[in-house]
């Protein structure tokens, strides 16, 4: 990491300010080159975390008035010299500074290239850096505490205690048998074998957490299905604030799976309206119903419609025997029209009475969905998996353990449990990024944003 990098690290736009990051062994010296402090010193005799005022100057033309602060190596966020310059936020003008910055010594920013170096000097684990594009993309206040506990380190901290298990058996079995004729105990097969079973049980705790963490991350997916004309559509409408289906009299107008992402109260849902499921011979209507089972079967959440206004047939029955009860909200809808059945008598013991057509008892439903997501919570402070890659690792390191227990208890060599534990260990070291290759570290950091 010898060359200096900059970046706009504020999004691009129209605002009241903009900030313009530089960080590498060049940033202070470009900073003397084009900031004119209107008081004081330059760039070069300021003190590490203090600011100044004063103008950016590009051959004799004075460019903006600017705040410049400077966060000198090795306390700031990626460890190097870092410069931000604080400017009126138009574009054009938000630009033009950045051209001013780079030159020889000074080149644009790759995607996430300054939390990057901020991995590679030390200054946060794997797992925090990526926690940091979770902040950057949090889309709720859940989202939003689980970020910040990754950010914490809460995740590496319960990785760093399975590690530190790991590397006290490999440390025992180790001087057992480096040190035969010493008067050391022999190792205990019993002790050595509650230890992994232990280990590995806290392995998987930490493993189901992954479900929430992905439900924070990317939203609830959530799908509303029900046969045609029950109101999906015009609940889906009335969830999305707007007119996103057509809602029409005639059945089967939804032919195809409609997709929107919207905030409902404290969560994020990955709405999903589908075709009406019913028997049908239309081919284009029979593909939309197939895809609307095949949506029910992957979802989070599944958002059933009944029409309350008419009594139930064979096709409604159909879906109440296909529901993932676990993980269905019941919705009798059309609550504003005379009611034509009770669905306690048609085997629907919990379910929410609206009118997705007037918005009566909504917020209802609202309350409802936040309840399921708070049945399926964990506590974000304990650490949470995040995303696949992490899963991946632990998921590995989980069948090494497996693998060393079953090695155990088969009655083998403890040389070969030695063996499933040091690729545990490894795969552990991978997740943290204390053990990485650098295509894995490009692909984490090739989803941020510029400038961070």
């Amino acid at each position: 990491m010898t060359d200096t990098i900059a970046a706009i690290a504020t999004p691009q736009g129209t605002g009241g300010m903009a900030v313009i990051r530089i960080s590498g062994g060049h940033a202070i010296a470009r900073a003397d080159a084009l900031f004119q402090p209107i008081r004081g010193r330059k760039p070069s005799e300021m003190e590490s975390y203090t600011c100044a005022y004063g103008c950016i100057v590009r051959d004799g033309e004075k460019l903006d008035d600017v705040v410049l602060t400077v966060f000198r190596a090795p306390h700031s966020y990626t460890g190097e010299d870092t410069v931000e310059i604080s400017c009126h936020g138009g574009r054009y003008l938000t630009e033009q500074i950045l051209r001013a910055v780079l030159c020889e010594s000074v080149r644009l920013a790759q995607a996430g290239e300054f939390t990057k170096r901020a991995f590679l000097s030390g200054k946060l684990s794997l797992t925090q850096a990526e926690a940091v594009a979770d902040l950057i993309s949090a889309s709720g206040e859940n989202a939003l505490k689980a970020a910040r506990s990754l950010r914490d380190g809460a995740t590496f901290r319960r990785i760093s205690d399975f590690s530190q298990r790991i590397l006290v058996m490999l440390s025992d079995l180790a001087v057992w048998a480096d040190y035969p004729d010493e008067d050391i105990p022999d190792v205990d097969g019993g002790v050595l074998a509650q230890r992994l079973t232990s280990l590995l049980a806290d392995m998987q705790t930490l493993l189901q957490t992954y479900d929430y963490g992905r439900i924070l991350r990317e939203g609830l997916h959530t799908v509303i299905v029900g046969k045609p004309n029950v109101g999906k559509s015009t609940l889906f409408n009335a969830l999305s604030g707007y007119e996103r289906s057509i809602v029409t009299d005639i059945a089967g107008t939804t032919r195809d799976v409609v997709e929107e992402q919207i905030r409902l109260g404290s969560v994020t849902l990955r709405l999903s309206d589908t075709a009406g499921v019913r028997n049908t011979e239309e081919q284009i209507e029979k593909i939309g119903v197939e895809r609307s089972w095949k949506y029910l079967e992957d979802a989070d959440l599944v958002l059933a419609v009944f029409d309350t206004s008419r009594l139930p047939d064979e096709e409604d029955k159909a879906l109440l025997s296909r529901l993932p009860m676990q993980r269905t909200i019941c919705i009798c809808n059309k609550s504003d029209l005379q009611r034509a059945w009770e669905p306690e008598n048609f085997g629907v013991s919990e379910y929410l009475e609206i009118s997705a057509k007037t918005g009566e008892r909504l917020p209802e439903l609202e309350q409802a969905v936040e309840q399921f997501l708070s049945r399926r919570a964990v506590p974000a402070e304990d650490g949470l998996i995040a995303n696949e890659r992490q899963r991946t690792c632990l998921m590995q390191a989980a069948a090494a353990v497996q693998e060393a227990l079953d090695t155990l208890q088969a009655g083998y060599a403890y040389d070969a449990v030695t063996v499933s534990l040091d690729a545990a260990a490894d795969a552990l070291l991978q997740l943290t990024g204390e053990r990485i290759t650098d295509k894995v570290v490009d692909t984490v950091f090739e989803r941020f944003c510029v400038g961070k």
